[in-house]
């Protein structure tokens, strides 16, 4: 029975042992056939919700002139502003700061002066927010990216009024043209409409690519350009995989593995998936994450339900209930095994050992954060939470791209396991119709 799995290149790997006793080897023996079967489905495009496959092959999704256009309406935007507001939700957004929460300390090492930054609107409807955003950006010469396919979507379509309102306030209506840009349809929808009658830049949200998986489409290319991530190794690391990931081979493609896996601990009566990772600034790529698999499973009353912590923070909250509660979940842990900074623990001050310490004098914050994680997994695995470690040789953009596609793409093998659509939401629409008829909206009312 296979329980690890790596990709060629060692891009990425996945760590099963601690499942062992969790799993029994002619389950996963008789779960290779339906992976097969997904994977043929998604492949030959004949599952539900195939027209949603468009980022399938990331080198497909943006042509060479449209990488271009983002780069070089990055770059002009960078030459006359600090910060770009990001209006969107869900989709619109979470890739984009998943990415560049992930990334900012490298990009903060690479800057050579001044630094560009992300900030967020439309992702709820709290006044205090906004006013705290507005705020702030009195201080900076900011722009705008408006996300949105239909451009009618509550949330960021009350932010854009806002921020579009302070914008032209403060650069000026003819200027604050140059400083918008649009994000959405080809050719329809009220954005659509109000970008071309108003002469911003515009980008598109490709028709066959869903929102949660568009963070690799101008939807998270544009915004992270702009905040000095080089995006062809974020996409060519997505691109290496989407070939990884056809491989056969289970010990050579732990993307199909990771959909096995979860899928067998889900049939054994496990209801919750917890993503945990030491690194706290992999927290937004754990939200990113929720939402891939929480919008791409929960139908027809079937699904693990996506939660995520970040340790040691967590263990000091959560750690008693994963220890010692219910056996109802499992968790994945998310690990940067190599390329972190050095910081080493320095001798007691005035030779006073009072902490108890003096053993790790010397030590690398690294080495003893990864000794603290497999400490943890051994821990919860021996208190009858079995966990699994997913692992990257580094954090960078060719990696990140590659564990974004990783996702993906067994994201979409758990969906044709399950026997749903992993592609649509359908529940999402509901608290809307709900809102719009309190609100009274016309064409809603009760």
């Amino acid at each position: 029975m296979t329980l690890t799995a790596s990709f060629d290149d060692g891009s990425l790997s996945l760590d099963g042992n601690l499942l062992e006793t969790h799993l029994y080897s002619g389950k996963v023996e008789s779960l290779i056939h339906e992976v097969e079967k997904a994977v043929e489905k998604i492949h030959k495009r004949t599952g539900a919700g195939s027209e949603f496959l468009g980022w399938l092959d990331p080198s497909e999704m943006l042509d060479d002139k449209e990488l271009v256009r983002v780069r070089d309406k990055a770059s002009r935007l960078r030459a006359e502003t600090d910060t770009l507001v990001v209006i969107g939700i869900g989709g619109s957004y979470l890739g984009t700061r998943a990415c560049y929460d992930a990334l900012k300390p490298l990009l903060d090492f690479n800057k050579k002066g001044k630094g560009y930054s992300l900030k967020y609107a439309g992702i709820n409807l709290s006044a205090q927010y906004h006013i705290d955003l507005l705020e702030k950006l009195k201080t900076r010469n900011f722009a705008i990216n408006v996300i949105s396919k239909s451009g009618t979507t509550t949330e960021p379509g009350i932010a854009f009024r806002i921020f579009r309102s302070e914008l032209e306030k403060s650069a000026g209506k003819k200027n604050a043209e140059d400083k918008i840009v649009a994000t959405t349809d080809r050719n329809k929808g009220a954005l659509r409409e109000l970008a071309n009658s108003e002469g911003w830049e515009t980008f598109v949200v490709p028709d066959d690519v869903g929102g949660r998986y568009s963070v690799l489409t101008p939807v998270g290319l544009f915004p992270l350009a702009y905040a000095g991530v080089d995006i062809d190794a974020l996409v060519g690391g997505a691109t290496e995989a989407s070939i990884a990931c056809r491989e056969e081979n289970l010990e050579r493609n732990p993307a199909r593995l990771y959909a096995m896996f979860r899928h067998l601990l889900y049939k054994t009566g496990l209801s919750i998936e917890l993503m945990a990772s030491f690194e706290p600034r992999l927290a937004q790529l754990i939200e990113w994450w929720k939402q891939l698999y929480g919008e791409s499973e929960g139908k027809d009353q079937k699904g693990l339900f996506p939660a995520g912590a970040i340790y040691s923070r967590d263990l000091h909250s959560l750690g008693q209930w994963i220890q010692d509660g219910p056996r109802i979940h499992f968790e994945t842990f998310l690990a940067i095994e190599g390329g972190e900074p050095s910081l080493k623990v320095p001798k007691s001050a005035n030779g006073n050992s009072v902490d108890e310490l003096d053993y790790l004098e010397g030590r690398e914050l690294s080495e003893i954060n990864c000794i603290a994680q497999e400490a943890t997994r051994a821990a919860h695995a021996d208190g009858g939470c079995p966990n699994m470690g997913i692992y990257l040789p580094k954090l960078d953009e060719y990696h990140l791209g590659v564990l974004i596609y990783f996702f993906e793409y067994a994201c979409a093998i758990s969906g044709y396991l399950n026997e749903i659509n992993p592609f649509n939401q359908p529940g999402v629409e509901v608290y809307k119709k709900k809102m719009f008829q309190l609100l009274g909206k016309p064409g809603y009312e009760v």
